[in-house]
């Protein structure tokens, strides 16, 4: 067409080339390049006009005041707590998550509730009418104050919310919607970009709070410019597997509360049900007696969390033996299999490894070393850890146990599971004060660990 190109954009620093790149020269990223469609006459850059909605004047420090936020409670205490306490009047929310996790039944769950005292305007680009309606009586939305729109044009979507004037609105999804003054197709970096923006205007300008759905690449990030979680307020992530049951949120960005919370769900027949303790879903069903299997306790925000990991450790018959991680980052197995190998004399390296954590949770914290360590050394030597005991704790290169934070309210959970006894390291151990309710093994390395697996001494040839 007349007074079009294609071009190619960079999807983390919007940088262009009329040619494909696999490396950005802008910001060094691989494989970033989006094909996109732009105008080449002067009126592209022209055709989208913004009005600054602060006042230009710089204000003496002295004089600034704290800003008091409003929140809304979604009414899934889960939800609130990822979110800090609820919706914020004004803020701009980021829902991403893959296809088919559960985004629309948990926000139509959110509306329904919401609505009972606030208006809620829904905005859905995927669905028509009949098939909101199908979702919505199977969770059994009763809709008092709730409003359902189905388009895809920025200007229909605020010309009806001017007319509605509602206090929460929600778009399903932003890779949707489209501004018909723009070249570009739905969903491409300019696009997604302008309609945040347009959307975040309305928000800021007349405080109404904004959840926006975001899809997920084949790579797990958000699809589109990756400005796009620059500009909003808060950017939750919608995680769990399909052939599983339970749903977990995590903030990995929150400009009103902490960040790294999670909310954890399961998907039923009836929608999204909340789980209030968490630990005692991952723990349901932990086999008795069984080599290969120990507890740790992680920290998902201002929550301790019981999480059960298990190791199977085989003889391999290839060349090189498989290394299989999951819910574990790949390079922390294979650096502890190399501490126990080097340290304990134990023969990984002709045996494969596989490692799990139950329930899809993922553990990103340095205090799991020790209960990985112990996992695999129980599957290797086929020697069992305790049922009633947890390990915390980070392990060293040289296989020294390195202290952790926040132990004191980790063991306080554990405690209140029902284990007894928990492996410490000894630096920690130093600065606990009181009875926890359970008790204490303060170890100084790996090698202390392996006595309790039955090891007679730390010299003894497995």
């Amino acid at each position: 067409m007349k007074g079009l190109k294609t071009v190619y954009i960079c999807s983390s620093c919007e940088y262009k080339s009329p040619k494909w790149l696999g490396k950005c020269p802008s910001c060094g990223e691989w494989n970033s390049f989006v094909e996109d469609v732009v105008e080449t006459s002067p009126s592209a850059s022209a055709s989208v006009k913004r009005v600054s909605t602060l006042s230009g004047e710089a204000i003496p420090y002295k004089k600034l005041e704290l800003p008091s936020f409003m929140r809304s409670a979604t009414g899934l205490g889960e939800l609130d707590r990822v979110l800090g306490g609820g919706l914020v009047n004004g803020s701009v929310v980021l829902l991403a998550g893959e296809p088919g996790i559960g985004k629309s039944t948990l926000l139509m769950q959110i509306s329904d509730i919401l609505g009972q005292n606030r208006k809620v305007l829904y905005i859905s680009g995927e669905e028509s009418y009949g098939q909101l309606k199908l979702r919505a009586e199977r969770l059994g939305v009763k809709g008092n104050d709730l409003f359902i729109l189905a388009e895809t044009n920025v200007s229909s979507i605020l010309a009806q919310a001017d007319k509605v004037k509602p206090d929460i609105l929600i778009v399903d999804s932003i890779q949707t919607v489209f501004n018909d003054k723009i070249a570009s197709a739905p969903g491409s970096i300019t696009q997604v970009k302008e309609c945040t923006l347009s959307f975040i205007e309305k928000a800021k300008g007349e405080g109404l709070s904004v959840i926006l759905v975001g899809h997920v690449n084949k790579e797990g990030s958000i699809a589109g410019p990756k400005v796009l979680e620059h500009m909003v307020d808060a950017v939750l992530y919608f995680e769990g597997e399909k052939q599983q049951t339970y749903r977990i949120i995590r903030a990995i960005k929150n400009r009103y509360g902490p960040t790294n919370e999670i909310g954890v769900f399961e998907m039923t027949d009836k929608g999204l049900e909340q789980v209030e303790n968490p630990s005692e879903m991952l723990l349901s069903g932990r086999p008795k007696n069984m080599s290969g299997n120990c507890a740790v306790c992680t920290m998902e925000g201002t929550r301790p969390i019981i999480a059960e990991i298990q190791a199977l450790v085989t003889k391999s018959v290839l060349t090189t033996p498989r290394r299989t991680a999951s819910g574990v980052d790949y390079n922390t197995l294979c650096l502890i299999t190399a501490v126990l190998e080097k340290r304990l004399g134990l023969r990984f390296s002709a045996h494969d490894a596989f490692l799990n954590v139950i329930g899809g949770l993922r553990l990103a914290e340095p205090a799991v070393d020790l209960a990985v360590a112990l996992a695999l050394i129980s599957s290797i030597t086929d020697r069992l850890v305790p049922d009633d005991l947890i390990a915390i704790g980070e392990l060293g290169l040289a296989g020294e146990c390195r202290a952790v934070s926040n132990l004191e309210q980790r063991l306080k959970e554990a405690a209140r599971l029902g284990f007894t006894r928990a492996v410490i390291p000894y630096r920690s151990y130093e600065k606990l004060k009181g009875d926890l309710g359970i008790e204490l093994i303060p170890i100084h390395s790996i090698f202390d660990a392996v006595k309790l697996l039955g090891a007679a001494t730390e010299e003894e040839s497995f």
